[in-house]
């Protein structure tokens, strides 16, 4: 730690709030992205419904 200077713990703490930010950011679009494609498969299910072999 003493390479990093007497600062050490703020630019840690800075790196691992900007991974912090970064992961909840994947995550939230990672889970949106699920919600739309099973919003989207149930609209095309309604709208094509039996005429899909």
């Amino acid at each position: 730690m003493t390479a990093l200077g007497p600062h050490a713990f703020f630019i840690i703490g800075s790196y691992l709030a900007t991974f912090a930010v970064i992961a909840a950011l994947t995550i939230g679009i990672m889970a949106d992205n699920r919600a739309r494609k099973r919003e989207l498969a149930r609209l095309d299910h309604r709208q094509h419904g039996a005429d899909r072999p």
